[in-house]
């Protein structure tokens, strides 16, 4: 939920998602959901020449298994929050660890 969390705070900025087939669409997030499925308007494909048939596309939809990366602005990122975030959720997840132990 770390990540879900995160990215529902960069809706509306612009983000840049590389795909596992190599394709990279630049454009505004519109939503995501808990399986870090993506919408994206105003896109942009960074390879315009290897995938043409991406030209006339405004928006779409991705499907998170087929995500690669996301890049994002570093101003976007809060790291005291993420770290926190992060740190808190690793003490989660070592906590439940114990308590399947006992």
């Amino acid at each position: 939920m770390l990540f879900y969390s995160f990215f529902k705070t960069l809706v509306g900025k612009q983000v840049t998602v590389e795909l596992k087939n190599d394709l990279a669409i630049q454009g505004t997030l519109i939503s995501v959901d808990q399986f870090l499925n993506i919408k994206i308007d105003k896109i942009k494909v960074i390879d315009e020449e290897r995938y043409p048939h991406m030209i006339p596309v405004k928006n779409c939809f991705i499907r998170g298994s087929v995500v690669r990366y996301i890049q994002i602005p570093p101003e976007e990122v809060d790291k005291p929050l993420l770290q926190d975030a992060t740190r808190r959720e690793a003490q989660q997840q070592q906590h439940q660890a114990q308590i399947a132990k006992a």
